[in-house]
């Protein structure tokens, strides 16, 4: 009974945030207010102060909020540290290299820089610095959403075919349930394929130019110095690249190297600060943290509570196991997770994969990169696509535009992420 009233708590968060256009009530209150809902059920019911299953309930909170408060740390370095950037126009040194005004080869340009962005990155930390691009490229809001809904399945496929891309492939390398090099070979095509099929439909679509004389116009108003620009974007990017090489060598967690990042920046602004020639509040870390745009945070948080409770009662691998005992076919319980991290997050989906199936070298679709793995890092990582709130990009995507709502995602973008997201699969399957 108990978990049947959490299932439907869930779904009805899931449904407010959804018509969120509709009922006029911020996603971000939807999110919290559900996701809080559901513990307090949980803990009423599970966690009585008269029961015995208050200490494991309550353990099983802070493991959540563990968890989620490292995303949330990183989430706030990385907007941090690109807000920094943008604020002392360090992006223009992208920006006025791209010389094309034409909307279709612009999307093409954007969308492969996040793909390949994502892989060294991670896809959260791509989305937030392509993005915030968009935002001062593009001035007509049509072009831009579908710009944006690109950043997203580029940033997800991107960060499935490297070891460092996805919180998913991570797990699954440091389980030695896929090499670094195994995951490359086998997954770089489908990835590639399933961002491919979404921007050669959406080239039908967009059309025009992508920035007016006005929007150019203020770009060339923001002119620190080049020193200034230079400086600033090389310690901010090359930090944000750093992040995975620092945490892979120290093997600290992702938030630990961020925060180091972030303090090597802030340090670097405030020796610029002292001779600084265009607007010292403009450098300021202080004015960066005000740009931050908190309710999107909260958002975030919301989701990860109600994720986090639903695999702390056991919802998500009992899922798992009907999979495994009413399909068998082990290629279609894959592609079926995949669409399921779509509804949620796919690190307990996989991490309730990963408990289901050991890695059986003996057998030719279990072992270390055997087809079973390699078709999971893929579906995990592309599958949540197919739904705004279905990865950590989209979630961090749709509170950096507030155009972007769940209803235009799921009409304009969430088919072509499932084709693309399919057209990946046959791919990957098609390969000797």
């Amino acid at each position: 009974m108990i978990l049947t009233a959490i299932a439907v708590i869930f779904v009805l968060g899931y449904l407010a945030i959804a018509l969120e256009h509709y009922i006029k009530i911020n996603k971000s209150a939807n999110a919290l207010f559900f996701g809080a809902a559901l513990w307090l059920v949980w803990f009423r019911f599970q966690g009585s102060p008269h029961g015995e299953g208050l200490e494991h309930v309550s353990l099983q909170l802070f493991d959540t909020f563990g968890d989620l408060s490292q995303i949330l740390f990183f989430l706030m370095g990385a907007m941090t540290i690109v807000a920094v950037i943008d604020a002392n126009d360090g992006f223009s040194l992208i920006t006025s290299r791209i010389k094309t005004d034409n909307a279709k080869s612009l999307m093409w340009i954007i969308s492969w820089i996040a793909f390949f962005l994502s892989a060294v990155l991670d896809n959260l930390t791509t989305t937030i610095v392509m993005v915030t691009l968009c935002r001062k490229m593009v001035d007509d809001t049509k072009n831009r959403l579908f710009f944006t809904g690109l950043i997203v399945i580029a940033a997800n496929a991107g960060g499935a075919w490297s070891p460092i891309g996805d919180v998913t492939t991570t797990m699954l390398w440091i389980g030695k349930q896929i090499s670094a090099l195994g995951i490359v070979e086998s997954l770089f095509l489908p990835s590639a394929i399933c961002l491919l099929v979404p921007i050669i439909i959406v080239s039908f679509i967009v059309k025009g130019k992508v920035r007016s004389e006005l929007a150019q116009a203020a770009l060339e108003t923001q002119k620190p110095s080049s020193y200034e620009k230079n400086i600033l974007f090389t310690a901010g990017i090359g930090g944000l690249l750093m992040v995975p090489v620092i945490k892979s060598f120290f093997h600290v967690p992702p938030y630990i190297a961020m925060f180091f990042v972030l303090g090597i920046l802030w340090i670097v602004t405030e020796l610029l600060g002292r001779k600084y020639t265009y607007n010292v509040e403009r450098l300021s870390i202080f004015h960066a943290l005000k740009e931050i745009d908190m309710s999107s945070v909260l958002f975030f948080a919301g989701i990860m509570l109600s994720v986090g409770c639903l695999g702390s009662t056991g919802q998500l691998a009992a899922l798992a196991k009907i999979l495994d005992e009413n399909i068998g076919d082990i290629r279609i319980i894959t592609l079926a997770i995949g669409a399921l991290s779509a509804i949620v997050d796919n690190v307990p989906l996989v991490a309730a994969t990963m408990k289901m199936y050991a890695i059986d070298n003996a057998s030719e679709i279990f072992r270390e990169d055997g087809l079973f793995w390699g078709f999971v890092s893929y579906c995990a990582g592309t599958g949540g696509s197919m739904l705004i709130i279905g990865s950590a990009a989209g979630v961090a995507a749709m509170g950096m535009d507030k155009n972007l709502t769940f209803g235009w995602y799921l009409k304009r973008i969430a088919p072509l992420a499932a084709l693309g997201y399919v057209a990946g699969a046959v791919v990957y399957l098609s390969l000797p």
